[in-house]
């Protein structure tokens, strides 16, 4: 069978639509943090061969890959990148609180001391300290990976969503959103191309690009020119039924 041909993407600086759940906050994490965090990764020497869901496969990933989570040395590396993160997901659940009332049905004290249904309306409304705990009742962060992209053959060419059935463990299935902080941008192209919101997402230093895990959003990273492109990329994860619902 062919491989269809994908559609045609709007310019590098099209603004987003209200309802393409791509979702960037600018400004996460100051550039002198991200510089540091750049150099530090080159010098630590642990980067090895970015995978795929198959493997190592550098015509359809060609990049150098470091995973952080649960390695001491990047504690503080792995909670800032989370905390950057989580302030973006606030955003992102309050203008699409279905993110998360959609896939549970989730209820909320009320005064009188019984529980009511969470509505959009209500999720918007939330301040930060409210909103934070009920996020955090629903998902969970995943493991943090470095990615250099090498200019001129480094990227992420294969069209792809974060979704795959191939883990017995299931936690793949259990991806719902996927995250990018974005440490670089003194390069040219290298952007993040979705395919059917026909969107590139231009990187920029110390920003936050949030969008779902499924097919909807398959996408590409298109491969940097002039410089090396440097990201830390993640997901936001269901949290297992037995943490939601209890044993059995």
């Amino acid at each position: 069978m062919p491989a269809p041909t994908p559609p045609s993407p709007s310019s590098t600086a099209a603004s987003a639509s209200v309802d393409d759940f791509i979702h960037v906050r600018h400004d996460c994490l100051e550039r002198d943090w991200c510089r540091d965090l750049v150099e530090r990764f080159g010098n630590s020497g642990a980067a090895r061969p970015g995978e795929v869901g198959g493997g190592v496969h550098t015509d359809l990933k060609d990049s150098l890959d470091l995973t952080i989570s649960g390695q001491p040395e990047w504690c503080d590396v792995e909670a800032s990148l989370n905390a950057a993160m989580f302030t973006a997901l606030l955003e992102y659940v309050r203008r699409w609180p279905h993110t998360l009332i959609a896939p549970l049905m989730l209820e909320v004290a009320d005064a009188e001391g019984g529980h009511q249904r969470l509505t959009p309306e209500r999720m918007r409304g939330m301040a930060d300290a409210e909103l934070a705990p009920i996020v955090r009742t629903v998902l969970r962060p995943g493991a943090i990976n470095l990615q250099r992209y090498r200019a001129g053959s480094g990227g992420y060419p294969y069209w792809h969503c974060e979704l795959y059935p191939r883990d017995a463990q299931a936690e793949t299935l259990h991806r719902h959103l996927l995250w990018t902080v974005y440490l670089n941008d003194d390069f040219a192209q290298g952007e993040t191309e979705f395919l059917y919101q026909r969107r590139k997402v231009a990187p920029r230093t110390g920003s936050v690009l949030i969008a779902p895990a499924a097919f909807t959003h398959t996408h590409r990273g298109n491969r940097p020119e002039g410089g090396d492109k440097y990201i830390a990329t993640s997901w936001l994860l269901f949290q297992r039924a037995e943490a939601l619902y209890g044993p059995g």
